[in-house]
Formats: C-alpha cells, structure tokens, sequence
C-alpha cells in the first residue's frame, strides 16, 4: 500500500504522518454532500476518520473502488474530491494540493510548512 500526503486547503500545512516524528494534527474529510471523517494522527494512508480518501472520491463521482478513485484522481478526466481542512468547514468544488515532502520527509525549517 502507498502512502498519500496533501496539504490542508485551510491552512496550506502539511498533512504529516505518525511515521514522521512531527507532531500530527486533526484534519477533517468533508465530501460533496457535508459529511466529514475527522482524523487526529494520520498514517500516512489515504484514510481519516476510518474512511479511505480514494474510496470516497469513487462514491463522490459514481465509481466503486478504491482503485477506481486512484485512477480517477490521477487523470484529466474532471472530476470532484473531498476536501482536507483543518477548521472543518464547508465542502468547496477545490482539490486539495499534494505535498512534496510527501507528509514524512522534512527538513527541519520545512516542518510547519
């Protein structure tokens, strides 16, 4: 299973996994329709609250799996995803940016970026 980091469409930080030794922060999933998963030490996996980003990108654009959501998520094709924030508010039609250091990698200055 690969890991999967982003930053937060709030705040712009970094979505740093358990593994990384960085302090973790809650973060909430919210998808199209207002539901949210909220997630306080994230693996590194692509799941918050118990439910897989992935999978639920599938759901919000009429797929059924995971790896249907992968694909999806990887290609031109538009489409729509959840959101990741800090503050939990209201799902906005925005994906959220990946993150280059891939929520595990830090130098030290980068880790509240």
């Amino acid at each position: 299973m690969g890991m999967f980091s982003w930053k937060t469409q709030d705040t712009n930080r970094s979505i740093c996994n358990t593994g990384s030794g960085r302090k973790t922060f809650a973060v909430y999933m919210t998808d199209n329709n207002g539901n949210q998963w909220e997630e306080n030490e994230y693996e590194g996996y692509g799941e918050f609250g118990g439910k897989d980003f992935y999978e639920l990108l599938a759901q919000m654009n009429d797929l059924n799996t995971r790896e249907e959501g992968i694909g999806l998520a990887f290609s031109d094709k538009p489409h729509i995803q959840p959101n990741l924030t800090e503050s939990g508010g209201p799902w906005k039609e925005e994906a959220p940016d990946s993150c280059e250091f891939q929520g595990y990698f830090y130098e030290e200055e980068e880790c509240y970026i």
